[in-house]
């Protein structure tokens, strides 16, 4: 069960990502969108949409940084274990507890605003449910982890050390047997959440407008009064004869 859930499953999960993305980008194309229902309601989604983006935003990043960063690299710097514990907690529950706010203003927001749930897409339901349980048990393992609840457990010896095996396509599956139930169904949660990426809203991720911060400057040029009152006025509409 260890060499298929932690040995197979994460390489399953992403043919089915990437498969997904090119299927979606070459049959629907025009319907990688995120199906905004800002025009049905939007005090609601000026909180929660914030809330939610920069929330997650921050807890990629601790993610990213928490599982490729190897404790030996944080060491060399000066970085104690205790110092890098009390960052990585307070930053990611700060973190989380924005994103799990954002998630479940938009939820209610989608319930009880009927325009907004008419609105809704099929899978909507699935991803929700997916997106917070996989939230939640994040923030689960981090305050048992933090409170002692999972015993001496060391997620940069275990988890980040097998997530890094998997990028040599060698995974040291058996790290993971070890590791807390909290953190195992918040990783299978995760692989389903990415696994739903494709099929979903979630597909929209892949449209961040990045080019936009690379586009040429608009140049405005102010008119001359002058050259302006020597050309004819012409009418909006002519007569067609």
């Amino acid at each position: 069960m260890d060499l298929l859930l932690w040995g197979v499953l994460p390489y399953v999960v992403l043919v089915l990502l990437v498969a997904g993305v090119i299927w979606r980008g070459r049959y629907d194309r025009y319907g990688i969108t995120t199906h905004s229902s800002q025009l049905h309601e939007s005090r609601l989604l000026r909180i929660g949409s914030p809330l939610f983006h920069f929330g997650m935003a921050f807890v990629v990043v601790g993610h990213v940084v928490g599982l490729l960063i190897p404790q030996s690299w944080t060491d060399a710097v000066g970085v104690d274990d205790h110092t890098y514990h009390l960052l990585a907690v307070s930053t990611g529950a700060l973190a989380g507890v924005a994103a799990v706010a954002g998630i479940g203003i938009l939820v209610y927001r989608r319930l009880k605003v009927p325009a907004v749930r008419r609105a809704g897409l099929r899978s909507d339901r699935l991803m929700y449910g997916v997106l917070i349980g996989a939230m939640l048990l994040g923030l689960t393992a981090t305050i048992l982890n933090s409170a002692g609840a999972t015993g001496d457990y060391d997620y940069r010896e275990g988890i980040s050390v097998w997530f890094r095996s998997l990028f040599v396509l060698r995974p040291d599956y058996a790290l993971m047997a070890d590791t807390p139930l909290a953190f195992q169904l918040h990783i299978l949660f995760g692989f389903a959440l990415i696994t739903l990426i494709p099929y979903s809203r979630l597909i929209h991720m892949f449209t961040a407008p990045v080019r936009y911060l690379f586009r040429p400057y608009v140049v405005h040029r102010r008119r001359d009064p002058r050259r302006q009152a020597q050309r004819p006025l012409r009418r909006g509409w002519e007569r067609v004869r």
